[in-house]
């Protein structure tokens, strides 16, 4: 599923290997940190930006590699501030991500594929299927195309305007497991971006064989998408439940290095009549005990033709109020960019295969999984 490269992207090369080519060209070691600064901190779309690295050194770098970038194919903005985009890779491929400015952050919501092979049967981004995985370069790109188009809008200072960064768009990030973790390297380094690891938060539906690594390999925040409390119901709303069921996908939880002052966050999206009663609420109180955690409950975005309504907004509260009472963190997550079908839940990539609009069905795309505070 990973996208072949003929060459290799400088945008997807760890720091040590971008050293190691440009040490293979003859050059002297301080134009690597130069190049790395130019791809990771200024986000330069191509060789020719970077005008103090020497012309011989730049077009020996195009005759050997690569320069992937993306192309903004489509910009919305919601009247809350909220900006989706749709990006297109080089092969075609659409992919999207999501501004959401809050007054003491600026975060996107980042894909790590193209499409996602989870299917869960709440969720709009479940409906494409996976084409294809993301490479390093791709998923940052996302990021250093973002932070230049929010300093042209006047959103922030340049060159990062972004402060925060959450893997929940497209895509089980798990699932592309060492892309994940290059973008992850370049996106923390001193030399580029310099996002602080309490920024920076990955989210899972449960693909427990690779929680453990995460939590060893990186210092990240780990988010898990529950949205249920018992095997029966999360069978029926997430299919990955039939291979990792709560049981083991809660001893990863209690299992999961817990350094760096870390605690879990767990994604409930709320769905009417579904899991939304006090009964849930207890056993998800109980799910969690022992565990250093956070809840985010997410009242669901409806989507065309999924057959899933939002709860009553008194269900919600009720809910919220037994986790409080049995002592667990309960946040309840505002809806952002509804109106631009960019909240939780609704990313296709517009104009996709898997963009219910293609087929008759209403209003369009978005995110795959909710935002951690």
């Amino acid at each position: 599923m990973d996208h072949p490269e003929a060459r290799p992207d400088l945008r997807s090369l760890p720091q040590e290997h971008l050293a190691a080519l440009v040490a293979s060209l003859g050059e002297r070691p301080f134009r690597a940190r130069q190049l790395f600064r130019w791809l990771h901190l200024k986000g330069a779309a191509s060789l020719d930006e970077m005008t103090d690295v020497p012309r011989a050194l730049r077009e020996a770098l195009a005759a050997r590699t690569d320069l992937v970038t993306l192309e903004r194919a489509t910009e919305q903005r919601s009247t809350d501030g909220t900006i989706k985009w749709t990006w297109r890779t080089r092969d075609g491929k659409l992919v999207e991500s999501v501004y959401m400015p809050e007054a003491d952050r600026r975060t996107l919501c980042v894909s790590s594929q193209v499409g996602c092979a989870v299917g869960c049967t709440f969720c709009l981004t479940g409906t494409m299927g996976l084409a294809r995985n993301l490479t390093p370069g791709e998923i940052v790109e996302q990021v250093h195309r973002a932070n230049r188009r929010l300093v042209e809008l006047g959103e922030g200072e340049a060159p990062r305007p972004l402060t925060n960064l959450v893997f929940m768009g497209m895509g089980e990030p798990l699932a592309n497991y060492r892309a994940l973790e290059i973008a992850l390297e370049l996106l923390l380094s001193e030399d580029g971006p310099n996002f602080s690891h309490r920024h920076v938060t990955v989210s899972t539906s449960g693909l427990v064989p690779m929680m453990r690594r995460f939590g060893e390999e990186t210092q990240v925040k780990l988010a898990v998408s529950l949205n249920a409390t018992t095997d029966a119901q999360r069978d029926a709303l997430m299919p990955i439940n039939r291979r990792y069921p709560l049981a083991e996908l809660l001893a990863a939880c209690r299992d999961f290095p817990m350094k760096q002052g870390r605690r879990i966050t767990f994604e409930y999206v709320l769905l009417g009549g579904v899991n939304d009663t006090l009964e849930d609420a207890e056993r998800l109180a109980r799910l969690l005990r022992g565990i250093p955690a956070k809840v985010n409950l997410i009242p669901y975005n409806e989507n065309p033709g999924l057959g899933f309504s939002s709860p009553a907004p008194e269900r919600v509260e009720a809910f919220q109020g037994v986790l409080v009472a049995r002592n667990v963190t309960a946040v309840v997550r505002k809806h952002r960019g509804r109106d631009i079908s960019a909240a939780c839940g609704q990313l296709v990539a517009e104009g996709g295969p898997g963009d219910p609009r293609r087929r008759g069905a209403g209003s369009g795309p978005l995110t795959g999984a909710p935002r951690p505070g």
